[in-house]
C-alpha cells in the first residue's frame, strides 16, 4: 500500500499524466475488495491492482480515455454479465486524472527561453526546452526543467502532442523559428507562439500562406509576435509577457 502512495506522490510533483482507481465497493464474490488502488499511465502500464483479469482490463481502457482531459467518473461492474467473470460480485471503481500539468515546448535555449522556463515550473506547466547548439544547457540548474539537444525537426518528429501542448518558439535564428513553426502547426496543441517583430512575423506569414500553403485559418492560431503585449524589454519582461499568455489561455479553457 505504502508503495502506491510513494508513486502517487511522485505523479503529482512531477505532472505525469496517470489516472488513479479506486475500488469504492463491492459486493459477493470479487478479485480485490474496497480500497484497492491502481494508478495507470497513458502507455498502458500500471502501479498496484484493482483485481486482474477482465475488471483489470476495462479499468485500464477506462481509465486511458479520460488521462489529461477527461473528468473524473465512477463506474458499476457486474462481473459475469458484464465481463464473463465466473467470480460473479460487483466492483465500483472511481475514476480520477491526476498529474496532468500542461506540458510546455520550448524551442531556444536562450535567455528568454531559459527565464520562460524557470517561470513555467512555479506556474503550472512542464517545461522542455530544445536546441540545436551544443553545450547550451551545460549552466543550466533549474529543477523541473528537461532539456534536450539536437535537431529541431527529429526533435519535432519524437515529440508527443495533444490538446494540452503549448508551445513557444524563441529560437536564435530566423530561420529556425520559421522551420519550427511550419512542423509543428499540423500538430495539435492548445497554445503555439513565436517571438519575432512585427516585420519578421509579416515575412514569415507571407511565406506560410504563399509559399508552404498554410491555410489562413490555421495561421491565425499562432500567437506572433508572442505574449502579452507590454513594454517589455529584458529578456525576463519578455518570458514574463509569454507566461502570462498561456496562463490566460490554460485558464480560459479550463472554464469552456
Amino acid at each position: 500500500m505504502q508503495e502506491i502512495f510513494n508513486d502517487l506522490k511522485t505523479v503529482i510533483e512531477q505532472g505525469i499524466p496517470a489516472v488513479l482507481c479506486v475500488v469504492t465497493g463491492t459486493t459477493g464474490s470479487t478479485p480485490r475488495k474496497a480500497g484497492s488502488k491502481m494508478l495507470v499511465f497513458q502507455d498502458g502500464t500500471i502501479k498496484g491492482t484493482v483485481g486482474g483479469g477482465s475488471v483489470e482490463f476495462q479499468a485500464i481502457q477506462d481509465a486511458q480515455g479520460i488521462i489529461c482531459g477527461g473528468t473524473p467518473f465512477t463506474k458499476h461492474f457486474h462481473l459475469e454479465d458484464d465481463l464473463k467473470m465466473h467470480c460473479g460480485g460487483t466492483m465500483e471503481i472511481y475514476f480520477e486524472p491526476i498529474g496532468c500539468l500542461p506540458k510546455l515546448y520550448i524551442f531556444g535555449g536562450g535567455h528568454i527561453g531559459k527565464a520562460l522556463a524557470g517561470y513555467a515550473t512555479g506556474l503550472g506547466f512542464r517545461p522542455f526546452v530544445f536546441d540545436q547548439r551544443e553545450g547550451i544547457f551545460d549552466e543550466w540548474n533549474i529543477p523541473g526543467v528537461e532539456t534536450q539537444n539536437g535537431d529541431f525537426l527529429k526533435i519535432i518528429d519524437s515529440l508527443v502532442f495533444d490538446k494540452n501542448t503549448y508551445i513557444a518558439i524563441v529560437t536564435h535564428k530566423h530561420d529556425f523559428d520559421e522551420t519550427v513553426l511550419l512542423a509543428c502547426l499540423p500538430h495539435e496543441f492548445a497554445y503555439i507562439g513565436m517571438i519575432g517583430s512585427k516585420r519578421k512575423v509579416a515575412e514569415i506569414r507571407k511565406n506560410a500562406l504563399e509559399i508552404h500553403s498554410i491555410a489562413e485559418s490555421q495561421l491565425n492560431k499562432v500567437d506572433m509576435p508572442i505574449g502579452i503585449p507590454f513594454a517589455a524589454e529584458t529578456p525576463a519582461e519578455i518570458a514574463i509577457s509569454i507566461i502570462a499568455k498561456m496562463i490566460d489561455v490554460k485558464n480560459t479553457l479550463k472554464k469552456s
